[in-house]
């Protein structure tokens, strides 16, 4: 027994202690959506609308239990013999992407309780669809193991394909969903053949333990190292829908339901930046010299054709306002890359312009989705066109609209993202690319002419202005608080935009 008991004192122990706190957010996110799809059940059909309520209140829940982890610097599943290494942390950085993600899930649920309804959307399986998919999303920031990061990967896109599909019998839909789905699963494979190079060369999946074994790989290895790094960072690349990884954007946005347009071009995005900054500055520092030049390269042409396609859209095209939107976010996409790059090239501190920059694309990307969905409720065809005279209209509406597109041309009075773009050119002439600034001053020109011209279009006289005006339809009241929010958002942002790059640059780990 003596021997015994000497042999359990020296033997670590093999059982892993849970911060229950710190996993939280998302623990709580998952448990609600199973808690609707048992509900869904037993529920009668005129009683479904509940089941919207619920995930909108567990998405708001998940979002308050970020508050006591503000402190950051919370760890769990860790390994027993190295505590430094662990799959799951809590840190300033991941904090600020799981807000970023949770409120955008909040806000794309507001914006779905009526688009549930109005379609005749199954709800449970919606409702299931987008909070298991918002729990991805909000694992994966956390994620510190490779493995953990695809799995987060997967649970995030995985929901997200049936989402796109959802309208049943719509042909745009299910070829949409097919295309994403096809797509996305290719490139995820592609990712777990480079995560296997990895581990092949280092012995570890560890974000840490990657990055200090991958500064003394062996020299035969070295080829094997170099292959994984570019292959898992393609994974990541689709997500951001960066070129060539973006033509599944268009058909997608424009197939899958507006709220889940939406929250792909927000929510699908912040995931891939997310898991493309984790992977290049923390596991792959050693091979900045392959992934710096790519990711500038990528953020040129990312960029370039986004703004190009952008301004090829015709106003009167049937769905050319969702088509422009979408082109708009792969334009976007090219400057989110560009602190990412220089960050290869300077201090991971650049990584802050990233942050800042997704947190005001998601603001007021969000809101322009929920000014589209409004408008769309009387005009189905969602052209560019139907948005002349909106501010005869709804005049409320067409001044949100009119906000959230110069911010997100980047004039004022849209303040905070004239800030971010700043911010971000300012990063890549720190790290001395300045043909990459000289591209991204020439892209942002060309996006100041796509969004001027809608913007134009929402006060121009109404064609039909001679005709007797008809009482717009009331709007509802979800959608017209998820405007509100938004709306509200972007105008505080812009009346202070420093307190968007102290909180994101604040998240930029100690690791």
């Amino acid at each position: 027994m003596t021997a015994l008991a000497v042999l359990a004192a020296e033997t670590p122990s093999l059982v892993q202690s849970v911060d229950w706190l710190a996993i939280a957010p998302v623990v709580i996110t998952a448990a609600v959506g199973l808690a609707v799809l048992v509900a869904d059940l037993f529920l009668p059909e005129r009683r479904k609308p509940v089941l919207g309520w619920i995930s909108v209140a567990g998405l708001a829940a998940a979002t308050a239990t970020l508050l006591p982890l503000r402190a950051g610097d919370r760890s769990t599943f860790c390994l027993t013999g190295d505590p430094a290494a662990c799959s799951y942390t809590a840190d300033h950085f991941a904090l600020v992407v799981q807000f970023l993600v949770l409120a955008g899930a909040l806000v794309t649920a507001l914006l779905s309780v009526t688009a549930v309804r109005d379609a005749r959307m199954p709800a449970g399986e919606y409702w299931f669809l987008l909070l298991s998919s918002a729990a991805g999303a909000a694992l994966l920031p956390a994620s510190r193991d490779l493995a953990t990061l695809i799995v987060a990967l997967e649970v995030a896109s995985l929901p997200a394909f049936a989402l796109v599909g959802m309208r049943r019998g719509d042909r745009l839909s299910s070829e949409a969903a097919l295309k994403f789905f096809l797509s996305s699963v290719t490139a995820t494979a592609v990712s777990l053949l480079g995560v296997s190079f990895v581990y092949a060369a280092t012995g570890s999946l560890h974000l840490t333990q990657v990055a200090d074994r991958l500064e003394t790989v062996p020299g035969q290895l070295d080829t094997l190292a170099m292959a994984g790094v570019a292959l898992t960072l393609v994974g990541f690349a689709f997500k951001t829908a960066a070129v060539p990884f973006h033509f599944w954007v268009p058909d997608t946005y424009v197939g899958a339901p507006l709220p889940v347009a939406g929250y792909l071009s927000v929510i699908g995005k912040a995931v891939g930046f997310t898991g493309l900054i984790l992977v290049t500055v923390i596991a792959f520092p050693a091979y900045s010299g392959i992934w710096g030049p790519a990711l500038a390269v990528l953020a040129a042409l990312t960029m370039t054709l986004g703004n190009a396609a952008a301004l090829r859209q015709s106003a009167d095209r049937p769905n050319s306002a969702v088509r422009l939107l979408a082109w708009s976010s792969v334009g976007q996409a090219g400057y989110l890359l560009v602190p990412i790059a220089a960050a290869a090239y300077a201090d991971r501190d650049q990584i802050g312009a990233t942050v800042a920059y997704a947190l005001m694309y998601a603001v007021v990307n969000l809101g322009a989705f929920a000014v589209a969905a409004l408008v769309s409720r009387t005009k189905p065809l969602q052209r560019i066109s139907d948005y002349r005279g909106l501010y005869a209209e709804r005049p409320l509406a067409a001044l949100s609209l009119a906000f959230f597109l110069l911010c997100l041309a980047g004039l004022p009075p849209g303040i905070i993202g004239l800030f971010a773009k700043v911010t971000v050119f300012r990063s890549a002439v720190d790290a001395g690319l300045g043909w990459l600034a000289v591209v991204m001053a020439v892209n942002v020109a060309m996006g100041l002419y796509y969004y001027l011209r809608w913007t134009a279009l929402l006060f121009r006289t109404p064609e039909t202005a001679d005709a007797p005006a008809a009482a717009p339809a009331k709007a509802p009241w979800p959608v017209t608080a998820a405007i509100a929010l938004t709306a509200a958002l972007a105008l505080l942002l812009s009346g202070a935009p420093q307190l968007v790059l102290r909180f994101a640059t604040g998240s930029l780990f100690p690791l």
